[in-house]
C-alpha cells in the first residue's frame, strides 16, 4: 500500500504509517505538491493538475514506483482561493488496485486546514473500501 499526496501534504502517510504492522504492508508515500514533482516523479501528463485524470495518474504512478498492490492519491484546491478555475475545497481522490482505478470528486467546506484534514480522512475511507473489496474477492 502506498500514497501520492498533493493537497493532503503527507497526512495520509502519517495515518498509514501509524497502523498496526505498517512495516509489513506500507511501502511509503510521495508528497508531490508541485506540478513538476507530479510530472517528473509520478509520470503525470503536463497540464492542469486539479483533475480526475491527474489523480488517476498519480495513483498509478506511485503504485508502480513503489511496487504496491494499492495506492491512493489526492489532488485539489485546498484554499483559501480557487486554483485552476476550481473552487477551494475541490479535491480528486483516486485509488488504484489490481482491479483498476476508482476516482471521485469531492467538495469540502472550511478553511484550508479543514479541507486538507477532511480530504485525508475521505481518502483513507476510499482506500479502506477498495482494499476490503479486494480481500473479499
Amino acid at each position: 500500500m502506498t500514497a501520492a499526496e498533493s493537497v493532503t501534504g503527507g497526512q495520509i502517510a502519517t495515518h498509514l504509517s501509524a497502523g498496526a504492522g505498517a512495516n509489513e504492508w506500507f511501502r511509503g508515500a510521495i508528497v508531490a505538491y508541485s506540478e513538476n514533482a507530479k510530472f517528473s516523479v509520478l509520470g503525470v501528463d503536463p497540464g492542469p493538475v486539479i483533475t480526475s485524470t491527474c489523480a488517476e495518474q498519480m495513483a498509478a504512478g506511485v503504485r508502480e514506483l513503489l511496487s504496491a498492490d494499492y495506492a491512493v492519491s489526492t489532488t485539489g484546491a485546498g484554499g483559501p482561493g480557487a486554483e485552476e478555475g476550481q473552487p477551494a475545497g475541490t479535491v480528486f481522490i483516486a485509488v488504484a488496485s489490481p482491479a483498476g482505478c476508482q476516482t471521485r470528486e469531492y467538495h469540502f467546506d472550511g478553511d484550508p486546514e479543514t479541507i486538507v484534514h477532511d480530504a485525508a480522512v475521505q481518502a483513507l475511507r476510499n482506500l479502506a473500501a477498495v482494499t476490503s473489496e479486494g480481500l473479499h474477492n
